[in-house]
């Protein structure tokens, strides 16, 4: 009979492989990734948020955005602008394994890749020449988003990702204007389904709500310049929609009875990026920056407001001379 405690260490081996085996089962097969790309690559999706430009995509964690934060999200859109805004059709065109995470590059990604011919290089006497010329590391229009999970990629199905990226990303909509729509708020989606403008909506919403004005004005109240839309005609309802900028400020309704409404407090709260200026203060000279200044020579006063610079300080063992007179020789000593 084997003692108790004897069995018992025995017995761990046991738990050890079948504790492996249940966690080995839970990671993403070869086969899963093969359906998850052919599932979501080259797919044609609706953009839920805005996409910055470059090699800083978005993060998605959690059901959640983790990076780039707010702030810095600001600036990389300020930098390069926005790959893909909300409602706008996007394609997936590449997808990649990395570690614990899965990458979907959208519109190309941040990187161009090389055709088979831009790898090819003509050599000769004076060495080699790339076959293709062209810039191949920076693509203007592309973006990605990091799908990453705690510590390895669980077994997924291709439905499963797509509502893991659903945050950011749309596969149901049927069109780009649907696409909108669900990015924006409940009372602003209503009214844009209903016509109806609201203020605080801007251009983009208004023109999905009226589409395009028939007639545009642009006028001054005082100080401000504004730009009133003007919907309709006489003896119809006529709304005129005043924007300062890119906001809608007030709403005017002329109806047939000659009732009229004017609407000025904000109805509704639009939170956007705001593009972060860039410094304008005057960075350090380098140490080793290129100068015309002999060795030796002192720097002078810097240039003044005015926009004239000061004349070059005489460096030691230059000798002023002065301008021959007219009639005079040149060649002897004034």
């Amino acid at each position: 009979m084997i003692p108790r405690r004897t069995a018992a260490w025995l017995f761990i081996p046991f738990l050890l492989a079948s504790a492996l085996a249940s966690d080995t089962a839970k990671h993403l097969t070869k086969e899963e990734r093969i359906e998850i790309i052919r599932g979501l690559n080259a797919e044609r999706v609706f953009a839920r948020v805005l996409f910055p430009m470059g090699k800083t995509g978005l993060t998605l964690k959690n059901g959640s955005i983790v990076a780039p934060k707010e702030g810095e999200l600001r600036q990389l859109l300020a930098d390069n602008g926005p790959a893909a805004k909300p409602g706008d059709r996007a394609l997936i065109t590449n997808v990649e394994f990395r570690g614990n995470g899965i990458r979907f590059e959208i519109n190309g990604g941040p990187r161009k890749r090389q055709k088979w011919y831009q790898r090819v290089q003509v050599g000769g006497m004076g060495g080699t020449v790339p076959l293709s010329q062209g810039d191949t590391t920076n693509n203007p229009h592309g973006s990605y988003v990091d799908l990453q999970f705690e510590k390895f990629i669980p077994s997924l199905t291709p439905t499963q990702v797509k509502q893991m990226l659903a945050p950011v990303l749309d596969f149901n909509a049927q069109s780009a204007a649907e696409a909108y729509l669900k990015t924006l708020p409940p009372k602003v989606s209503n009214a844009i389904k209903d016509h109806k403008v609201l203020v605080g909506m801007d251009r983009e919403m208004v023109s999905m709500a009226k589409g395009r004005a028939p007639k545009k004005v642009r006028e001054r109240d005082g100080n401000v310049e504004y730009e009133e839309w003007i919907y309709g005609a006489p003896p119809q309802e006529v709304e005129f929609v005043r924007l300062v900028g890119d906001e809608v400020v007030r709403v005017e309704t002329m109806k047939v009875d000659g009732e009229k409404i004017v609407r000025t407090a904000k109805e509704v709260e639009i939170k956007k990026p705001e593009a972060v200026a860039q410094s304008q203060e005057p960075q350090p000279r380098p140490a080793n920056a290129p100068t015309l200044r002999r060795p030796g020579e002192q720097p002078t006063d810097p240039q003044p407001a005015g926009g004239v610079a000061p004349l070059p300080r005489p460096t030691p063992g230059d000798t002023p001379t002065s301008a021959p007179t007219p009639g005079s020789d040149p060649t002897k000593p004034q």
